[in-house]
């Protein structure tokens, strides 16, 4: 839910993620507040298979979350090609690591797909 854009950030000198809640859906309470729980439960969490948050907040009345940029691609993606099973363990591993991690903040992802779960270019799962 929201549009994801690609920015820089002064402050640290690195792109960044900006994702944004669009107005029709800002209006909405429902949205807004998954929206909200969203931007508090990512920012709860410090870990290497999640997904960093720098900053959330609200401009113009939209509400926004600042993020790490991730470049490489959807673990979807990744499935559309051969993949050895050592690698396939791997990938398990780290989404197990940052399942766990989340869950022990008592934060439950509700949306956990392949579309949902990345692979950076060093092969970190996010």
């Amino acid at each position: 839910m929201g549009e994801v854009y690609r920015a820089r950030d002064p402050r640290i000198a690195r792109e960044v993620a900006v994702k944004i809640l669009p107005p029709v859906f800002a209006e909405n309470a429902d949205r807004l507040r998954r929206f909200e729980q969203e931007a508090r439960a990512t920012g709860a969490v410090n870990h290497p298979n999640l997904l960093t948050v720098f900053d959330v907040g609200t401009h113009d009345g939209l509400p926004f979350i600042v993020s790490e940029l991730l470049e490489g691609s959807t673990l979807r993606d990744r499935l559309q090609r051969p993949l050895w099973p050592r690698k396939a363990i791997e990938y398990a591993a780290q989404i197990a690591r940052g399942i766990g991690a989340a869950h022990e903040k008592g934060i439950v992802h509700r949306d956990l797909k392949p579309d949902n779960i990345f692979i950076t270019e060093d092969e970190r799962v996010k």
